[in-house]
């Protein structure tokens, strides 16, 4: 039974409860002064308490989708890059699968925007599917959300602008379908004219699960920055009609993904020239999910550092969008505020703030709709 399996859940629950109603039962003839008694006492609170844990576990892994499977859970899973072997052809749905592309592993419904039809030409169409990188020698799993006019024979040689969209550390891409709907936002958005037909490759923070890589090159490490603003715009692009100019690609995310979004855009401009960053922090994290990012190079640390680089490096000319809120999210303002001080022309920012909410899917998804205009309104439009 898989990770996420509503079976697993119910178990664990019912042992749960089984292992309280044993202690329940069990206590009064545990309750005397002998050593044996003593360990009893011990021994059965512990089981209670770690089966409890187990079952809270299981439910927020559900909720949240941390962890999408047992070997995601243990890094046991094969994240190795993967070498697609197919011969090009056309698809049926009207993109391409190459052996320089992406691998197609399934599809999703896309929910939301009024999506009551599963026709591609009504609501656009979600892909499952994995994206080797062959410079950085790394591949992750993800989704690839075409819209409607995608599948328009209007359009049908017509090439658009695209986003990548990132969850937070550890959560897992399909987040970005389950809680936060970008699809269907998108949908709703281009359904009122308020966002124009853009391709959405919804993926993870890291392609080196379980290692928070923090979008960077680690040395001796997982290439994570090549991944993401090499590979992945070359493979979408091989594999769908994607524009091929950094005018016509993004990136947004939220918490780890917002801090990822804001770096590739200001590191790699030559790749992206937009980003929004929703509840994102501005300062590469260092604990024990990212291990050694930077192998003691105070230097690399502070490049990692974004307020560092605008203090000290020339600006990029680049349009990022930082979204949070007044109150609720620890030190988010305040470090947004610095953030925001230090951008200097060619660079802007523009700024999206909630009174209050905490760090959280519900506060991203009141964001997400001024987050997917802004990304809109600065990426080109899609051409014939």
């Amino acid at each position: 039974m898989g990770l996420t399996s509503h079976k697993v859940l119910a178990l664990a629950i019912l042992v749960a409860v089984l292992a309280m109603t044993a202690t329940v039962w069990l206590w009064p003839r545990l309750a005397r002064t002998s050593w044996q008694s003593v360990l009893g006492r011990i021994g059965a609170l512990l089981v209670t308490q770690l089966t409890v844990l187990c079952a809270l576990a299981l439910v927020a892994n559900n909720y949240f989708a941390f962890y999408s499977s047992w070997s995601d859970l243990l890094g046991t899973g094969n994240q190795g890059p993967v070498i697609v072997q197919n011969k090009a052809e056309a698809g049926g749905d009207g993109h391409k699968s190459q052996a320089s592309g992406v691998q197609l592993l399934g599809k999703e419904a896309v929910q939301g925007g009024g999506a009551v039809s599963r026709d591609p030409k009504q609501v656009g169409q979600i892909d499952a599917v994995r994206i080797p990188g062959p410079a950085s020698g790394l591949s992750t799993d993800g989704y690839v959300y075409l819209p409607p006019q995608y599948f328009d024979p209007e359009h049908a040689h017509s090439r658009f602008p695209a986003a990548i969209v990132m969850t937070g550390f550890p959560g897992d891409a399909k987040n970005l379908i389950t809680r936060l709907n970008y699809p269907g936002a998108a949908l709703a958005l281009m359904q009122s004219g308020k966002m124009q037909p853009t391709v959405l490759v919804l993926m993870r923070p890291s392609p080196a699960m379980p290692t928070d890589t923090e979008c960077e090159d680690i040395p001796g490490g997982p290439q994570s920055e090549t991944y993401f603003a090499k590979d992945v715009p070359k493979v979408i692009g091989t594999s769908y009609r994607v524009i091929a100019d950094p005018h016509a690609w993004g990136v947004v995310g939220d918490s780890t993904g917002g801090y990822c979004a804001l770096k590739l855009t200001m590191r790699n401009p030559g790749a992206f020239l937009t980003g929004v960053s929703l509840s994102g922090y501005y300062k590469a994290a260092e604990d024990a999910t990212t291990g050694d990012l930077f192998k003691g190079s105070q230097q690399r640390r502070n490049e990692a550092d974004l307020v560092w680089r605008l203090k000290n490096l020339p600006k990029p000319a680049v349009s990022v969008m930082v979204a949070g809120t007044e109150e609720g999210d620890g030190s988010y303002k305040q470090q947004t505020a610095a953030f925001v001080a230090a951008v200097q022309a060619p660079m802007t920012v523009a700024t999206a703030t909630l009174p209050s909410g905490g760090h959280n899917f519900k506060t991203w998804g009141r964001l997400l709709s001024p987050a997917l205009e802004f990304l809109s309104q600065h990426l080109v439009a899609p051409t014939a």
